[in-house]
């Protein structure tokens, strides 16, 4: 406690000082608090169940003719028929169970609200294989999802449960309305667990019997050659993921060979051999199942290293701080020495005071990094942010008091030991007023302020190749006008609606749009622009010969008259869709110029006819387009046909765009409005201006680019901050002899010179160091920049020139300060 209380008195006595040493520190713990908090969120986290350990995901690549849904929860590698589900399940030996799950977008009403939210298809026994138990009424079992389409029962997520009712217990056997359709409230989740997709909050789980009733027109629970659900288990007790592994790919290739083989027509040898052969893979599942951690592995892990550099930066600056103390305390330290005290009491009493200033800067550091959080959170598209949680849970506080500790320990043990072993003779008598090993510790602060220039260079060349690679996405040609157009979705068809009367809706909807003051163009499309999707088939085309291994796929989309005009899209040949293009008209599709590629047709496609699925060919050819950006902004443009959403006999959901001379906020504005007039209970989703959907398309590279510049910021200032703290001490040290070299004849412009040499110095060789650094980061990060080679030179030139002058600000200061020393007063200085 004596100590503890020294050191608060000792800190205190120069507060300045104090003060930005734990802004330092508060900096470099609270990114590195933040940036961990995605880590465990993302990378780390286990499932909140049960012995997760026991979990196993499993996969089936390998050939999969017919229909590929696949989504959030992993890749289309990784999904399965619904049948073979219910085949594995059934003769496996090696698990409890095997569940099922996928996730779905539901419109939710209760007590005349309606709301558009996620929810989970699960089978019966999805709740039993986590070894969950409800916190109200019940989970779902065997019995509900034995029947299609029977089980009208749901069971809420927890946290939807506290927003929507509130925690209410009543709401145990009431009924609510999700896709049209009555579902009684049977249970609540257990609070904490929200499903086993990382990216996916489902607010309800519903059985995975009902599938074909909440999505009316799907129909897929009794075809083979449609794969769409993900599979997890759980081990039976002493059983291995290796003898799982060997167990299941047995039973599964018994039926893949006996039953789903001879259903295949039109396949090759080749094809055949790799369809009989193909394995099912057996994987940890403790963490769920998610195709985000495989996309953000490399950028946090890049993160999470940056901000450990920084770290590194403030924490030099503060071993620089406490070299410099220790020189001023040299005194103190030969007297304690001199009357008594052993070295051990003086280590143990500085250590103490770095511990008090870490845990000055970690406690500050805890702002820091809920500040970081929510700078974060303000770059993720919406949907995002619901879905991820972003706080300071348990294990980042945990985080936080390890890094602080070490940090106590990292910046100040060398200042620690080399401060209790002076010279007692030298000191005593005030020799300089120096310690011995003054020299040494000189050195180790010249070392450590070149290793923060490094470092610095480093984080600024990477900043810099983010920067270029943001460019390079900004600058991509998206084949259509965005500006001014907003964009937003409506689903009449989970709210109950017919074909017939979802297409009154929508024709209404167009009216009640283009009605608005100032709008000049409405449109529809079924896929939405630009927002990740990806819809395709495979097409016969007049005139090309589509082989058994051929690649005969072309992404699709629906779309409503006017849609090319409206979104500023160049008609090559044809015609526009129109409003006589519905019903029963003759069919009718627009293609664009990479499908003429693919499928070798030529300017003068139109005319020529394609099918859909390998059928006849009974689709005419009336348009063809420029190509434009289909799904992402950055991918390769794909072979797209677009047909008229007005013939498509199953139609419920659509997004809409609105072109209008006004102010986006006030076209934005008008569009609530305008549906609640047709249907006050039908949700608008996904409300947003088109600028903002490309944004959230590219937010990755807005994320990694302002991360890193902002990190990289922070460093440079913080090793300009350590060498300018290098440099005047050195210049105060060397005071005497300054004054001594001013008084034999030196003029002010060589002693600046003299500084400025030490600079150029520290500079030349951190510069070379970190640039052979940040070669190798852009090298191994290569695969995260757009249109750009990991070697930049651009990139590289800015960063030396950048780091070089904020190095030459730092020391042009102090080595200003030494040309204007005073003779006289330096000769008497001591």
């Amino acid at each position: 406690m004596a100590n503890l209380k020294f050191a608060f008195r000792r800190l205190f006595k120069t507060p300045f000082v104090t003060i930005v040493a734990i802004l330092s520190l508060a900096l470099g713990i609270g990114a590195n608090a933040a940036i961990f908090s995605l880590v465990n969120e993302v990378l780390l986290a286990r499932l909140p169940v049960p012995e997760p350990d026991r979990l196993v995901n499993l996969s089936a690549p390998g050939p999969k003719p017919g229909s590929q849904s696949c989504g959030t929860a992993g890749n289309c590698s990784e999904v399965f028929s619904y049948a073979m589900y219910r085949d594995l399940d059934k003769i496996q030996t090696v698990f409890t169970g095997i569940a099922l799950h996928v996730g779905f977008g539901a419109n939710v009403a209760f007590s005349g609200q309606t709301e558009s939210v996620r929810g989970m298809f699960v089978s019966g026994n999805y709740f039993r294989v986590l070894g969950l138990t409800p916190a109200l009424g019940r989970l779902l079992d065997a019995n509900d999802d034995r029947v299609t389409g029977e089980a009208h029962v749901a069971v809420l997520d927890h946290a939807y449960w506290q927003k929507r009712f509130g925690e209410n217990p009543a709401v145990l056997n009431q009924t609510m309305i999700v896709n049209g359709q009555p579902m009684t409230i049977v249970g609540v989740a257990p609070r904490g667990f929200d499903g086993t997709t990382l990216g996916i909050k489902p607010a309800v789980f519903v059985p995975v019997t009902m599938k074909e009733v909440l999505q009316s027109g799907w129909k897929g629970l009794s075809r083979r050659q449609t794969y769409w659900a993900y599979l997890f288990a759980r081990l039976r007790p002493g059983v291995s993921i290796e003898q799982a592994r060997a167990s299941l790919n047995a039973q599964y290739h018994a039926i893949v060979n006996d039953v789903e083989a001879p259903l295949q027509k039109g396949m090759s040898d080749q094809t055949m051999a790799k369809f009989r052969a193909k394995p099912i893979l057996v994987e940890s599942g403790k963490q769920g199942q998610s195709n985000v951690r495989g996309e953000a592995r490399t950028p946090l892990n890049l993160l999470l290293g940056v901000t450990a550099l920084v770290l590194v930066i403030a924490c030099a600056n503060i071993a620089n701080l406490l070299l410099a103390r220790a020189a001023a305390r040299a005194n103190e330290m030969a007297i304690r020495l001199s009357i008594g005290a052993n070295r051990r009491q003086l280590v143990v009493q500085l250590l103490v005071e770095s511990l008090v200033l870490a845990v000055l800067g970690g406690l500050a550091g805890l702002v820091v990094a809920h500040w970081t959080l929510n700078f974060i959170a303000s770059l993720l598209p919406a949907e995002d942010v619901v879905a991820f949680r972003f706080g300071l849970d348990p294990a980042v506080l945990a985080f936080a008091a390890a890094v602080t500790l070490g940090t106590g320990i990292l910046f100040g043990l060398f200042p620690a030991l080399h401060s209790t072993r002076p010279d007692l003779a030298s000191t005593l008598k005030g020799i300089a007023g120096q310690p011995s090993g003054a020299r040494g510790a000189a050195r180790f602060r010249t070392v450590l302020a070149t290793a923060q220039i490094a470092l610095s260079l480093m984080l600024l060349v990477a900043a810099g190749l983010f920067t270029k690679s943001l460019f390079n996405v900004s600058r991509v040609d998206l084949g259509v006008k965005i500006d001014n157009v907003i964009t937003f979705g409506v689903s009449p068809k989970l709210n109950g609606y017919g074909f017939d009367r979802a297409m009154t809706f929508f024709k209404r909807l167009e009216d009640e749009l283009a009605a608005v003051p100032g709008v000049t163009g409405v449109t529809a499309s079924l896929v939405p622009l630009l927002a990740g999707d990806n819809w395709g088939n495979d097409v016969s085309v007049q005139g090309f010969t589509c082989g058994p291994d051929t690649d005969c796929n072309s992404r699709f989309n629906e779309v409503g008259p006017g849609y090319f005009r409206t979104l500023g899209v160049p008609l090559i040949a044809g015609r526009e869709f129109t409003s006589a293009d519905e019903g029963k008209s003759r069919r009718v599709v627009i293609v664009n110029e990479a499908f003429l590629q693919k499928f070798g047709l030529g300017r003068d496609a139109v005319g020529k006819l394609i099918g859909e699925r390998g059928g006849k060919l009974d689709t005419e050819i009336v348009g063809i387009v420029q190509n434009a950006k289909y799904s992402e902004v950055k991918d390769k443009i794909p072979p797209l046909y677009f047909r008229p959403y007005r013939q498509d006999d199953n139609m419920g959901s659509l997004s809409f765009y609105v072109r209008s001379s006004l102010p986006l906020d006030q076209t934005l504005a008008a569009v609530r409005p305008a549906v609640a007039r047709l249907d006050p209970n039908l949700p608008v989703e996904d409300l947003r201006s088109m600028p903002q959907q490309v944004r959230d398309n590219v937010f990755f590279d807005r994320f990694m680019t302002l991360l890193s510049a902002a990190f990289a910021s922070l460093a440079t200032l913080l090793a300009a901050i350590g060498l300018y703290g290098v440099l005047a001490y050195t210049v105060a040290q060397r005071t005497r002899e300054i004054g001594l070299r001013m008084a034999l004849g030196a003029a002010p412009g060589r002693v600046r010179g003299m500084v400025l040499r030490q600079v150029g110095w520290m500079t030349l060789v951190g510069g070379i160091i970190g640039l052979a650094a940040a070669v190798a980061v852009g090298r191994a990060a290569r695969s995260l920049f757009y249109q750009l080679e990991w070697y930049d030179p651009s990139a590289l030139a800015a960063g030396v020139v950048l780091l070089s002058g904020v190095a030459l600000l730092a020391g042009f200061i102090p080595a200003h300060r030494a040309s204007r020393i005073d003779p006289m007063t330096a000769l008497r200085y001591e």
